[in-house]
């Protein structure tokens, strides 16, 4: 029964912002959250995103097995489906977004107050072509703020941002670059290169919380070093198929020896 009512509760919310968003034409903002089998924590993002402002919101599923899509449908504008990794997912819920601005957002990711608001104000120049917010981890320990202040510095000196800082950009700016390129990895830092040839991008003061869930799986020492190495390689030229191998090894490596880790922790019980 409690289940019923929150999904009443949602469809109710969802007509009320359909009925305002009709009564001024077509959305300011569209928000496009790829997923796969998020069912854990898909359902509070999407809250979190309607309690931000009206804007329409695309979930682009890649193929989940657990109850993501039909978590998304009470609260999201449109949810599709779409196969062949995160690039193929946005570049489709781009090519049905109705708004003029179009923000990339991660479903582990908490936004700052009043985040459309200050997208919307930034654009108000029409020389950028759009831009990205900080990041941030939610951790005290010191190793969390060398990995959310590389990623920061990353984006300020190198020109390039992940999609943990939520990029946003114009429509326009995001067809003239011909939107996402279909690679392996790294193609958010891709795209944000090539908006930069197209118009202004900067980073926002105000920050994005990421979860560090990837960090804790891996181990926040591990797992830092691992994506400096693989930045370092990307500003230094190194093709992104190269670096996908390369990815790949590290990531197989680094599971195996946290697998083992966990092992050799095991207690040993010893029986009268």
């Amino acid at each position: 029964m409690q289940t019923s009512r929150l999904r009443l509760e949602t469809m109710d919310d969802k007509q009320q912002i359909h009925s305002e968003m009709s009564s001024h034409g077509p959305p300011a903002l569209s928000i496009i959250v790829p997923v796969l089998n998020e069912a854990r924590l898909i359902f509070a993002f999407l809250r979190h995103l309607r309690a931000q402002a009206p804007a329409e919101i695309i979930v682009v599923d890649g193929g989940s097995e657990d109850g993501t899509v039909s978590l998304c449908e009470p609260l999201a504008d449109q949810v599709i489906c779409a196969t062949g990794g995160r690039a193929a997912q946005m570049n489709a819920g781009a090519a049905v977004a109705r708004a003029e601005i179009l923000w990339f957002l991660h479903a582990d990711s908490e936004l700052p107050p009043r985040a459309i608001e200050s997208i919307r104000r930034h654009l108000e120049d029409p020389g950028q072509a759009g831009g990205c917010f900080r990041l941030r981890f939610p951790r005290r320990e010191w190793i969390y703020r060398v990995s959310d202040s590389l990623g920061n510095l990353g984006v300020d000196v190198f020109g390039f941002a992940l999609g943990d800082h939520g990029i946003f950009c114009r429509r326009g700016s995001f067809e003239k670059v011909g939107g996402f390129p279909l690679v392996p990895i790294l193609e958010d830092a891709e795209l944000y290169r090539r908006l930069r040839r197209v118009g202004k991008m900067e980073q926002l003061r105000d920050a994005i919380v990421s979860s560090p869930r990837r960090y804790e799986m891996l181990g926040p020492y591990r797992t830092t070093a691992f994506y400096a190495l693989i930045l370092a390689l990307y500003v230094a030229g190194l093709r992104i198929h190269t670096l996908h191998r390369l990815y790949r090894r590290l990531h197989r490596k680094n599971a195996g020896s946290r697998r083992k880790n966990a092992a050799d922790e095991t207690p040993v019980i010893h029986r009268a």
